[in-house]
């Protein structure tokens, strides 16, 4: 998420920090980098699933249009 995406949240710099804080707390700050590149590679993942479905859609009705 973007800092953006955060302020549209509501979401402003103290709050960003508290999150950041309670994170290190939980987790530890050497956990924190294997986090985020799990959390970016599963995000990529669905990203690349919902392409492949939007293509598959977008394929199937270009077929039905054909052959009306």
């Amino acid at each position: 998420m973007t800092l953006h995406t955060f302020l549209i949240m509501g979401l402003g710099g103290g709050e960003i920090m508290l999150i950041l804080g309670i994170m290190v707390l939980m987790f530890g700050a050497k956990k924190i980098p294997e986090l985020a590149k799990g959390l970016g590679q599963g995000i990529r993942e669905f990203k690349t699933a919902s392409s492949e479905v939007k293509s598959e859609i977008t394929k199937s009705v270009e077929e039905k249009k054909t052959e009306i």
